[in-house]
């Protein structure tokens, strides 16, 4: 796959992701989402994904757009996946409300770039 695709797709998944995460937020507060375990797990898994899916942008790609910290959102996945026993509620909390909403901002500017440039 060519690299241009391959970071294509990494950012439909990304994107996706977050679409999730905004559709799972509502209108919910931050008790009743993070104390009810099928909620909160589903959104600890969508922050999985945009870490992964963040690992697998070509390297290329994540030099390209530094204003982008990427080393945190790779790292997070890895703590929600082999150190969930210590994952801060208010930590998650703050990633799901502010950091994600940042975040979409440019990776919806990465993706229409990469479509224009197609």
């Amino acid at each position: 796959m060519r690299e241009h695709e391959r970071d294509r797709e990494r950012l439909e998944h990304i994107l996706g992701a977050i679409q999730v995460i905004e559709d799972g937020l509502g209108t919910y507060s931050q008790s009743e989402l993070l104390n009810k375990p099928l909620f909160y797990y589903g959104l600890v898994k969508q922050i999985e994904i945009i870490g992964e899916a963040s690992n697998l942008l070509t390297a290329g790609f994540r030099d390209r757009h530094k204003e982008v910290d990427w080393r945190p959102i790779i790292n997070m996945r890895s703590v929600l996946v082999h150190d969930y026993i210590h994952i801060s509620k208010d930590l998650l909390w703050v990633t799901l409300t502010q950091d994600i909403p940042e975040l979409k901002k440019h990776i919806e500017r990465y993706y229409s770039e990469i479509l224009g440039d197609v």
